[in-house]
This record gives C-alpha cells, sequence and structure tokens, in this order.
C-alpha cells in the first residue's frame, strides 16, 4: 500500500528526534566514563600508585644495639654478643608438634620456652616467625643448619643479647633487661614501635631501667616486598638504626668484686664514696644473684630459690635497705648541739647507767654506767647517757635539720631502683603521719639512731664523707656518656663550725685508734692510713623490764632473725680524707664485732688500689688477715677485661 507522502515526512521527522536524543544520551554517557576514566588514572594515579605500593612493600623496624655499660677502668658491666636461635614460621612448620620432636632430638629444648612459644603462635599471625630457642651455641646452631630440609619451617638466625660479665657482682647496681611485657607496655601512654616487636629487651631494674630512653637507641628500618597475605618474599633495602648511648659508672669493678666477696653469705651492704668528688667507688649488697638468669625470663624454680631464700638477694640493701642507724647517728646530734653552742669538750655528763625521762627510764648499753663522760669519751665509748641528755637541751628540730644538712632523711638522685629517702624524724612529721604530739622520749630514741629514725647505707656513707670534709659531697654513679665527663659531686661547703668539725672528727679517730674505743681491734695501723670511725648497733625487738632484771639476753642466743643490725662507719686516712665507707650487716649482732672489720678491709682495699701489706694490720690479726686474703683470692671470680665490639 503506498503511503502518503505527507505521512512519511511525519513519521521521518519523528524517528530524527528520537535518534537524535538517544545519540545524546549516549554522547553524555560516553563523555562521562571518559571523564571519570581521565580522572582515576591521571589526576588520581599519584594516590592509587602509592596504594598499591603499600600493598606490595612493608616497612619493618630493625632492633638497634643496647648501649654499653662500663666501670671507671673500662671493665664491661653490661655488653651485647651474638645470640645463636631457632625460629619457625608456623604456616610453613605444618605438624607444629612434629617439628618441635624432631629438632628436640637435636638440641635441648626448655619446656617453658615451648610453652611460651606455643603461647605466642596462638595469639601471632601463622606467617610471623616464633622462637623457639635463644642463646645456642655454635655447635647446637650447626646441626640445625645441617638438617635443615626435614625441619619444615625451621630457621636458624643471629641476633644481640644482653651479656652481664662481672655476674653478681653489680646486679643490684647495673639491674638486668629482659622482654617487653604487657605490663611494661602498659606504664606508657604512647608506647614506642619497636617495643613490640617479638621478644624484644628492655631495662627491668637497676641503671638499665632507669637510663632506658639512652641506652636503648633508636630503630632502624627496612623495605621489604610481601605478597597478598603478608609474607615476606625479599628484602628491597635496609638502613640500620642508631645504637644507644655507651654510659662509664664511677664505680671500679675491681674493687666492687673485693666488697662483694668479703661480704660473703651476710645479709649485708656495704657503700665506698671518695671524698674528694662523691664518686661511689663500690656499692654492694648481699647476698647477690646472676642478673643473666632474667634476660630470657628465669624459670620458676630459679625465681623462687630467690624469693623464699631469709637473706633477700633481690633486695639492694645498699640504697633500698633503711635501719635505725645506731650510735653511728650520734655525731649528727653532736654537730647539732655543738652549733648551737649548748656543750663544749669540757662538759661532762654522768652516766650511772640510765636516765629517768618522764617517768621511763632510759638506759645505757653499758649497764654500770660510764661516770663522767664528755664529748670526746661519748663517741670514744659509744655512751648513750651522754646523747639522752643532749638530745633534751637541743631539741628534735634540731638534730633532724643537722641530718638532712648531712645528708639523712633525703633522697640523693642515683639512677637505681628503690632509692630510699629514709626518715630523719620531726615534730610536724609526727603531726602529719601518725596525728600525734611529738614527745620527749621520742627525741631520746632518735639521739641515738633509734626510734623513728631510718638511714640506708648509702646515706650514712654520705653523712661521713660530709663530716670527714665539710663539704656537701654529692654521691654521683655515672662518670661519663658517651665520654663526655659528668659534673663532680664534690659540693660547696655546709657552713659548719671548722672546730665542731674538728672535735667530732677527733671523737671517730679515738673510736678506731683509742685502746677504749669501740672500734679499736678493727684500726689501721699504717701510719699514714689512720681511719676514723664510730660502730653503731641498732635493735629490732624491745627489751622488756623483766629481761634486763634477768639479764639480757645475748644476740648469739637468739634466733637470727631477732639479733640487732650491725654498723660501722668510717673514713681515712683521718688527717686527708680519700674514702668514706658504710657497712651494714643484718641480724649482725654488735657493729664493732661484725661490721667494723668488714669496713676496715674495704676501706684498706680501696686505699692501696689492690690486696693491702700485711704490715697494715695489728700483728695479732696478721695470720688470720693473710688466711683470709688467700682464700678470697681462691673464691673471687675477677672482673674480665674488655669492651664488646658487636655493634651490630
Amino acid at each position: 500500500m503506498k503511503r502518503n507522502p505527507k505521512e512519511v515526512e511525519t513519521t521521518h521527522r519523528s524517528m530524527s528526534r528520537r535518534a537524535l536524543l538517544l545519540g545524546g544520551i549516549q554522547l553524555v554517557f560516553a563523555g562521562g566514563l571518559a571523564a571519570r576514566m581521565r580522572y582515576l588514572q591521571v589526576d588520581q594515579a599519584d594516590q592509587f600508585r602509592l596504594l598499591a605500593e603499600e600493598n606490595r612493600i612493608n616497612i619493618r623496624l630493625l632492633p638497634p644495639a643496647r648501649g654499653e655499660i662500663f666501670d671507671r677502668n673500662g671493665f664491661s658491666l653490661a655488653h651485647n654478643s651474638p645470640s645463636y636461635r631457632v625460629t619457625v614460621v608456623p604456616e610453613d612448620a605444618g605438624d607444629i608438634g612434629e617439628v618441635i620432636e624432631k629438632l628436640s632430638q637435636l638440641i635441648s629444648l626448655d619446656p617453658e620456652d615451648i610453652e611460651r612459644a606455643l603461647a605466642e603462635m596462638r595469639r601471632s599471625p601463622p606467617f610471623l616467625p616464633i622462637t623457639l630457642a635463644d642463646q645456642l651455641s655454635w655447635e647446637e646452631i650447626s646441626k640445625v643448619a645441617v638438617n635443615a630440609p626435614a625441619l619444615p619451617g625451621i630457621t636458624t638466625e643471629v641476633g644481640l643479647t644482653r651479656v652481664y660479665p662481672q655476674l653478681g657482682d653489680f646486679a643490684h647496681v647495673v639491674g638486668y633487661v629482659g622482654p617487653v611485657s604487657d605490663y611494661d607496655l602498659g606504664k606508657l601512654e604512647t608506647p614506642d614501635p619497636i617495643l613490640r616487636i617479638p621478644r624484644f629487651q628492655i631495662g627491668k631494674v637497676g641503671f638499665e631501667a632507669k637510663r632506658e630512653d639512652s641506652l636503648r637507641g633508636s630503630a632502624g628500618t627496612k623495605r621489604v616486598e610481601v605478597n597478598a597475605t603478608g609474607r615476606v618474599m625479599r628484602e628491597l633495602s635496609r638502613k640500620e638504626g642508631q645504637a644507644g648511648t655507651d654510659m662509664q659508672l664511677t664505680l671500679d669493678a675491681e674493687l666492687q668484686n673485693y666488697v662483694q666477696a668479703r661480704l660473703g653469705r651476710e645479709s649485708a651492704a656495704a657503700v665506698i664514696v671518695d671524698c674528694k668528688n662523691g664518686d661511689l667507688r663500690a656499692i654492694a649488697s648481699a647476698p647477690s644473684f646472676d642478673p643473666n638468669l632474667f634476660v630470657r625470663g628465669i624459670s620458676v624454680a630459679d625465681y623462687r630459690l630467690l624469693t623464699e631464700d631469709p637473706y633477700r638477694p633481690l633486695a639492694n640493701k645498699s640504697v633500698q635497705g633503711t635501719y635505725p642507724p645506731g650510735s653511728t647517728f650520734k655525731m649528727v646530734a653532736a654537730l647539732a648541739a655543738l652549733e648551737e653552742g649548748l656543750i663544749g669538750p669540757e662538759d661532762t655528763v654522768w652516766c650511772p647507767g640510765h636516765l629517768e625521762v618522764s617517768g621511763r627510764r632510759f638506759h645505757c648499753w653499758k649497764r654500770a654506767g660510764h661516770g663522767h663522760v664528755d664529748l670526746n669519751t661519748s663517741l670514744k665509748q659509744s655512751c648513750d647517757v651522754y646523747y639522752y641528755d643532749l638530745a633534751i637541751k637541743v631539741g628534735i628540730d634540731k638534730i633532724s635539720a643537722m641530718a638532712n644538712r648531712l645528708g639523712l632523711g633525703i633522697r640523693h638522685d642515683l639512677p637505681m631502683s628503690a632509692v630510699a629517702r629514709g626518715l630523719a624524724p620531726n615534730r610536724d612529721w609526727k603531726s602529719r603521719v601518725h596525728g600525734q604530739d611529738w614527745l620527749v622520749g621520742d627525741t631520746v630514741n632518735v639521739s641515738i639512731g633509734q626510734g623513728f629514725m631510718l638511714a640506708s647505707p648509702l646515706q650514712l656513707a654520705v653523712m661521713t664523707a660530709r663530716i670527714a670534709t665539710g663539704r656537701s659531697i654529692t654521691p654521683r654513679l655515672v662518670k661519663s656518656i658517651d665520654g663526655i665527663e659528668q659534673e663532680s659531686g664534690e659540693g660547696l661547703s655546709l657552713g659548719l663550725g671548722e672546730n665542731n668539725l674538728r672535735m667530732v672528727r677527733r671523737g671517730m679517730y679515738s673510736v678506731s685508734n683509742d685502746r677504749r674505743g669501740t672500734g679499736y681491734r678493727a684500726r689501721i695501723i699504717a701510719e699514714d692510713m689512720r681511719m676514723a670511725g664510730k660502730s653503731g648497733t641498732s635493735q629490732v625487738r624491745n627489751i622488756t623490764a623483766a629481761e634486763r632484771a634477768a639479764g639480757v639476753i645475748r644476740n648469739e642466743d637468739l634466733p637470727w632473725e631477732r639479733r640487732d643490725h650491725a654498723l660501722y662507719v668510717c673514713y681515712a686516712p683521718y688527717d686527708n680524707p680519700r674514702y668514706a665507707v658504710a657497712v651494714v650487716v643484718e641480724h649482725g649482732g654488735g657493729g664493732s664485732k661484725a661490721a667494723a672489720p668488714i669496713a676496715r678491709d674495704v676501706m684498706l682495699q680501696a686505699l692501696y688500689n689492690g690486696t693491702p701489706p700485711l704490715a697494715a694490720y695489728p700483728k695479732g690479726d696478721r695470720s688470720r688477715i693473710k688466711a683470709q686474703q688467700e682464700r678470697l683470692e681462691r673464691e673471687r671470680i675477677r672482673p674480665q677485661q674488655g669492651r664488646s665490639s658487636d655493634r651490630a
């Protein structure tokens, strides 16, 4: 049928409009798609390239070499040593139990290490390596390497671990490192990412912990290529980190070694301070322990032995332990009275063996009394009644202020754990802490270093050095940092009257060199090495009136934990003070019997910078001293010289 030309024209116009509309829509869609493709491929190319690179390249941290610690003469106290270890990648190992069984046939595996490794596997991705055994010998690591084809997932590695070559000599000072724990991370607001490296070691106690930030160093980085699951395919580049700072301490390893050996198995502490500059030359606490046990994590059995020992080897008695200073405090009370002008060298006090104060009888250690006593005799024979009378005249606030001035009752700023403040009480302290008024009986007790009064061996050594020099000696532990000498602790003048100091020093000289002095048996007879000292005995129990009437029980007849503490402080040479020493023997009994001989021996060792000649000792002691020197020489594990060069 032939269509009307007019209808054909109308239809053609309608189709043309539709075609144009459809073509326009297609053109807009194609243009938008092209614009989007250009945006993604050109404008956003850098961003997507970065995302792709991040998916392919990972940046991982490299642990730095820890800074090393040395004594004043270059002996290594803590260094890094190559450590061979065996790791396993769980996803490559297949049956972990079977692989561990095969490995145990080649090397000895610690059950606690295996339990720790299995626990670590449960909380870590399966492609991360887990340490199964650490600090292996070359022979052991060789066995594993040779049998590697039969041990799927097992890899041998070499790293650095901390070593303490002096064993227990510096355990309480240097401390030790150990693996980072959840507790360690919880103490930090923003933990350093390096702390999350498996088995990374940080300082746990002692100098290692106090100077952790400097010793740790800063991490390095390595760029590795990983696949889609995160497994490392190859290492692309590496930037080593910055090693930690090396530290040199003021301590003398040879002297420290001797002091530790001389203390032996006593529950005791000794501190030696250089009177010239405040350097701590030795600071020992006994018994000690091997810090190397803690580096990888100490076993339950070994830890139990340390914690259940009644002599408390883990406690640093030299700075952490505080004790009633006993009669070693009498110089403080004497100086307080002298500075106030309340006593003179010729003034005497009658000692009948006790003094009545507020209806209570305070006894002298000598039951029959000392008779008429002046200042020199009061120190030489350690008369208690003289100081009871003196304390009532002076008052507790003046005595407490003098104690602070001489370094007691204040915390000395040393990079060691748990440095104690001690206590030099006064009226305000008792009111604030106990809510009670201060009593005159409290003052009487403090005057002989009992009652509330507490001091550490470190504080007693500082007190002695300040009396010897008249300067505010400040104890110094760090000699240099990366070779840069640190500030001296020689201090300024205390502002005390020189005549007053001279009278107290003369009394201390009489203690050691007068035949009636309490420290005479532990004297030094070498003329140029003469020593001034003071013994002390502090009670740890109350003596009842009934016991006094029947006769006070001797220390030797009491259980060890109820015996008195023994103390001795001294300095030498008397005319030109070089060193000050403080010794405390827990439950040792009398200070002149238990602590004074130790103080004399370590003082001579310091003065002679080695084994002293027998001529420095009294004739009657020489055969015993010779046998003691020979025994200590056999038993001592001498310090090891050498600087570690492992800075990988």
